[in-house]
């Protein structure tokens, strides 16, 4: 009698059509052991929440297999929440050995509720786990990495779970979180041949992640390849006509990537590529192709891009106007700077730290130190801080300018930040005007703190001490600071 109505109970709560050996309900062995799926499942979703875990708990204090649980989930796969409740209950209270199918069952049913973080966090419980068994009657599975058995899985149980392609894209993330590169390529290659192309922004994701760890004509190539942009077979082309299409933000990726790996004709060349294809430049791709003329002080040009982004009515953010003022202070352009830095704040364009950054060094550059002074203090008022360039930059200045009190009043307020590190040669300019001025003993608690933060005196710190003790009439500390520095010279 048990068998036929186990039967009719299996019917009722499987697909047919699906292939994977899930468990039934539970043991027909015994059937006072433990309770049905269908009894379960209520109390689940009937059961008040303070209650329903310790009812579980007495119903079934054995747990789970994976195809018990699987099933289970199944039945309320339209509650996410309440599925990922009966996991992490499961987990926490070890009440079942969770293999690849109850986690693919488990991510399926968190990426149709568009719980993605959730989904993630499963995923790299799934992939790390210690042993996965061959639960999908793969003999070949051994030789696969567990991300890809896990895909693998994901697919196999993709209908039964009534799962969307997004869950792909969500295992593809969270292999490039933990930099698993190799086996997320792999997976985007399996899906595009089968006529699946993971999202664009997972797309970008890739080529960026690839582009840190591999350069970036390693993350051009795979750009290329991802968006089919290399097919050269006709029925190949058409195929991926149906695939995703690189968006500006891919061309922004690539080309900010050859920028920082130094390749900066390669930015040229993907603007080129951008304005070519569908996509449509945004401020972002005129800041970085700016840039790139910027440091090759090719203002004219910088301009002229600068000009078409007003005709195109494009938004001037803080990111565009600090690239064109930071471009205009490195070519000596500081009254164009100036100009722009007034427009951009009554455009009402708050303005960043690395705003008061660019100007101080044009004004710097330009032995304007009085105008830096008043930025910097502007700067001060605003709560933003020095770096420990632009701080050289200002001490540079004043201690040209036998301004030397002022140099150590700046210096003494930026370092009060006992993170913040000051540059070698800024201690050594401070030095340096500290004994021209006959202050040996405060240029010896400069050194001092600059032995500190980890800078070892070099020639000049030496020369300065020297000349300074040589001024005094002082043979004797003269004599003993050239033979430390003979010993320093030597080793």
């Amino acid at each position: 009698m048990s068998i036929p109505l186990l039967k009719r109970t299996l019917s009722s709560i499987r697909n047919p059509g699906f292939k994977l050996p899930f468990s039934p309900s539970f043991s027909s062995s015994s059937p006072s052991a433990k309770p049905s799926i269908s009894t379960v499942v209520s109390v689940l979703t009937h059961h008040r929440s303070k209650s329903r875990w310790r009812f579980l708990n007495s119903l079934c204090p054995d747990g789970f297999d994976p195809g018990e649980f699987s099933d289970i989930v199944l039945h309320i796969k339209n509650n996410p929440h309440l599925s990922l409740r009966f996991f992490l209950w499961t987990q926490n209270k070890s009440l079942c050995t969770h293999n690849l199918v109850s986690y693919s069952t488990v991510i399926h049913i968190l990426a149709r509720g568009r719980l993605r973080t959730h989904a993630k966090a499963v995923i790299q419980t799934a992939i790390r786990a210690a042993e996965l068994e061959d639960d999908d009657g793969c003999s070949n599975c051994k030789q696969f990495s567990r991300p890809l058995r896990l895909f693998q899985t994901l697919v196999k149980t993709y209908k039964r779970c009534g799962s969307a392609p997004f869950v792909f894209d969500l295992l593809i993330k969270a292999l490039l979180d933990s930099r698993k590169l190799e086996p997320a390529i792999q997976i985007i290659r399996m899906l595009r041949s089968r006529g699946i192309s993971p999202q664009v922004s997972t797309l970008n994701s890739l080529i960026l992640w690839v582009s840190k760890c591999e350069g970036a004509n390693a993350g051009y190539a795979i750009f290329r390849e991802v968006f089919g942009l290399d097919c050269e077979v006709k029925e190949e082309r058409v195929k991926m006509k149906a695939q995703a299409s690189p968006n500006v933000h891919s061309f922004n990726t690539l080309m900010m990537c050859f920028y920082q790996d130094g390749l900066v004709g390669r930015v040229k060349e993907i603007w080129d590529q951008l304005t070519e294809s569908n996509s449509i430049p945004n401020s972002y791709s005129y800041s970085i192709l700016m840039t790139v003329f910027c440091d090759q002080r090719r203002m004219v040009e910088a301009e002229e891009l600068w000009k078409e982004m007003r005709l195109k009515k494009l938004e001037l953010d803080a990111v565009a106007y600090n690239t064109i003022i930071g471009g205009f202070c490195k070519a000596g352009s500081i009254q164009r700077a100036e100009e722009l830095f007034r427009e951009m704040e009554l455009s009402g364009i708050e303005s960043t730290f690395s705003t008061f950054e660019h100007l101080i060094n044009g004004y710097c550059e330009t032995g304007d130190i009085d105008s830096a002074l008043l930025v910097y203090k502007d700067m001060r008022r605003k709560n933003f801080s020095l770096n420990a360039s632009t701080l050289e930059a200002i001490v540079r200045g004043l201690v040209a300018e036998t301004r030397l009190l002022e140099a150590l009043d700046v210096f003494g307020f930026t370092t009060e930040d006992s993170n913040f590190c000051p540059t070698m040669e800024t201690y050594e300019l401070l030095i340096n005007g500290l004994c021209r001025e006959g202050e040996i003993e405060a240029a010896f608690k400069l050194q001092a703190q600059m032995v500190g933060k980890g800078f070892k005196p070099d020639s000049k710190v030496y020369r300065s001490f020297i000349d300074a003790y040589t001024n005094e009439g002082n043979e004797e500390m003269v004599e003993k600071l050239r033979k430390e520095l003979l010993e320093i010279q030597l080793s």
